[in-house]
């Protein structure tokens, strides 16, 4: 890193560094609408959290100051500007990077890798490791903007159920509430709200419920709680003349509760345990939290000074910091909006996870969010080829710390299509967090309101993903414990590879499954990138033995192509249709063998929901080990929550080594090996064959 390209400057509200880049290929500097790798011809990247739809080249709801940077050889580097201000960052073709902010401190950390997994690591060792999510978040959520009451949201589970799909977690857009203000619910539309909780838990399914920051402040004293104790309480961002700055979001005029105020905590919490003795839910969707706003800073306006009108504005959307959210000069407990804009949806994820629940989703996200929540990534259906841009946008929180990802499966806005919907579906079961989500007055896109061939494809990807959980939750286990990714890019696992750097149409999850989904209408193959190596289909159907090549795969309507690697082992379980049954039934081992057979895995499990079992050892560790032809299992930890659990099956993948090729071939002939068992996973076991 050379800093000397290009002068320092350092005044009160401009602060410009440049540096020298080792190569053009550089991934971060979140959220925007991008590929995985940034074009270095001159683009301007701002970092200004605003609430739109996504669009290319504009400032979104997220800001990560963070970039990672390949290098000659598989080597990498990391850069991370602790700084929450507005500001631009511009790649220039030298290659060279000008880093532009509006205040704050030049506070850069650098991470020498020296390859790019550890620079994830070291990044995530500054600002936090990801939080663990329970084991139900990571089933199949359903969500519209529309279900109007609670005939209609009962509905839709009793058709997901009748249709044979898996539902863990029923949502509820704004319909349910009062005039769409927090914490009520309508008492028409909505009267036997509680009840259906109720209703959901006893069958087994979970309930979250959007929640706004804006506060409705236009009803009468005495009529609206939130409003009245937080104004007895101080709990609001003020104006420039000390009152509770006013804006404009659903329920009308808004007051926005202010996170950095250890008072605001309180009262929040206060709010939402009122709420919870009310109505049971299981987690909060934080919506709305860049802040976003309908009026231009507040409905009276923004002040005229050196915050509204800085002498360098950066390429905001809206040319105005105030455009789309709350004026900059607004003052917050710790410091103005000016300085802290960036961190609000941050400081309200904070507030809600360390007093409430373990399950908060959002849109918003800082540096550091993954510690706290989940993201929601927002998707459209206005680009012509909507589903290339997701992957890319998952793989890209990954590296921000940001694991429980994914966007919305089948697209918010506009109609989805039949085809559409079920390619996004495929995509979606390798998404962390899955979850479909409509906007009102679209065509429905609940998976049973398609064709029984739709139907049947989504059913599979959905059982696929069920089956996949246990090893999924095991990855999110290394996540929280040790800083790894979930799902990753190909580079992430084969760094000393160039061809993989600039792969984003294909993700893997961990380092053994590599997913190759159709992002295209009408296409019934797809080409995807393999590393050097052996991979199984996870079917066990055929082998790939690559040199490091493009390979063209079948891909029909109702398939999605998922390979395991060569070396790895990997716990599945038979699906259910919730995860509170999946997680009884029986556990499956795959073993992918490499050509001297030899593979490993490992499994993690614990009650699925309880806070911190890492941390106090309550919970169960197996490390699986097939070499010389044997499978092995070793207890590193055990618990009560693995009693009864068995293992039922065991599927060899090339348990015969003397049949590899050293040529590319595909489709290989399988060499498959299944062998059923009934083994108690609270014991230690070894199966051999010859």
């Amino acid at each position: 890193l050379n800093t000397t390209v290009a002068p320092l400057l350092f005044a009160d509200q401009f602060l410009q560094i440049s540096m020298s880049l080792p190569s053009r290929f550089v991934a971060g500097l979140g959220e925007h609408m991008t590929s995985l790798i940034l074009d270095t011809a001159w683009t301007k990247v701002t970092l200004w959290n605003r609430d739109m739809a996504p669009a290319p080249q504009v400032n979104l709801y997220g800001s990560h100051p963070f970039y990672l940077a390949m290098e000659d050889g598989g080597l990498a580097h990391g850069v991370f500007l602790l700084n929450s201000n507005a500001m631009d960052v511009v790649l220039q073709p030298s290659p060279a990077l000008t880093w532009r902010t509006t205040g704050g401190i030049l506070d850069f950390y650098v991470f020498l890798g020296p390859d790019p997994k550890s620079v994830v690591r070291q990044y995530l060792d500054v600002v936090g490791y990801p939080f663990m999510p329970p084991y139900w978040g990571l089933g199949f959520h359903l969500c519209r903007w529309g279900y109007s009451s609670t005939a209609v949201t009962r509905q839709v589970v009793i058709n997901m159920t009748a249709a044979r799909f898996p539902l863990d977690v029923q949502w509820n857009d704004l319909d349910y509430m009062d005039a769409k203000r927090d914490f009520t619910f309508n008492k028409k539309t909505f009267k036997d709200y509680p009840d259906m909780v109720r209703d959901f838990h006893q069958s087994g399914l979970r309930y979250i419920m959007i929640v706004d920051p804006g506060i409705s402040s236009s009803g009468p004293p005495g009529t609206y709680k939130p409003y009245d104790d937080g104004l007895k309480r101080g709990v609001f961002i003020r104006n420039a003349t000390g009152q509770p700055l006013i804006g404009k979001v659903w329920p009308g005029p808004t007051a926005f509760p202010d996170f950095t105020n250890p008072e605001t905590r309180e009262w929040w919490y206060d709010m939402v345990k009122d709420f919870h003795d009310q109505v049971p839910f299981d987690g909060m969707w934080l919506d709305m939290n860049e802040p976003s706003n309908f009026v231009e800073g507040s409905q009276d306006g923004c002040p005229s000074n050196s915050l509204e009108e800085p002498p360098y504005v950066p390429g905001v959307f809206g040319e105005r910091l105030q455009a789309g959210t709350i004026c900059a000069s607004s003052q917050q407990y710790l410091s103005s909006h000016y300085n802290l804009h960036n961190l609000y949806g941050l400081t309200e994820a904070i507030a809600s996870h360390e007093e409430l629940l373990p399950e908060t989703a959002w849109p918003c996200a800082l540096m550091g969010s993954g510690a706290w929540q989940r993201v929601s990534v927002p998707q459209t259906l206005h680009s012509p080829d909507p589903v290339r841009v997701s992957p890319a946008e998952v793989l890209l929180f990954s590296l921000f710390g940001v694991p429980l990802v994914g966007a919305d499966i089948c697209g918010f806005a506009s109609d989805t299509t039949e085809e559409l919907c079920v390619r996004w579906t495929q995509l979606g079961t390798f998404y962390p967090f899955m979850r479909n989500h409509n906007d009102h007055g679209n065509r429905p896109q609940e998976p049973y309101a398609f064709s029984p061939a739709a139907q049947n494809a989504m059913r599979k990807a959905l059982c696929l993903r069920y089956s996949l959980l246990p090893y999924l939750y095991t990855l999110f286990h290394k996540a929280h414990s040790a800083g790894e990714t979930v799902a990753r890019p190909l580079f992430l696992e084969f760094p000393k590879d160039p061809n993989t750097w600039t792969v984003d149409r294909q993700l893997m999850w961990g380092a053994g499954l590599l997913v190759t989904p159709v992002l295209e209408a009408g296409k019934t193959k797809v080409s995807g990138y393999f590393p050097a190596g052996t991979w199984y289909s996870l079917a066990g159907d055929a082998t790939i033995h690559s040199k490091g090549q493009w390979i063209l795969l079948p891909a029909p309507l109702d398939t999605i192509n998922v390979h395991i690697r060569a070396g790895h082992i990997l716990p599945l379980q038979e699906p259910a249709f919730r995860t509170a049954e999946s997680r009884k039934k029986g556990m499956m081992l795959i073993v992918a063998l490499t050509t001297d057979g030899f593979a490993r895995g490992d499994l993690f499990w614990d009650d699925g929901e309880s806070l911190q079992t890492f941390e106090k050892g309550d919970y169960t560790q197996i490390l699986f080990l097939a070499t010389h032809g044997a499978v092995l299992s070793e207890l590193l930890r055990v618990n009560g929550e693995v009693d009864g659990l068995l293992l039922k099956t065991v599927t060899v993948l090339g348990f015969c080594p003397r049949c590899f090729s050293l040529t590319p071939i595909f489709p290989s002939p399988p060499q498959v090996l299944t062998v059923p068992v009934s083994l108690p996973m609270w014991e230690q076991f070894a199966i051999t064959w010859s």
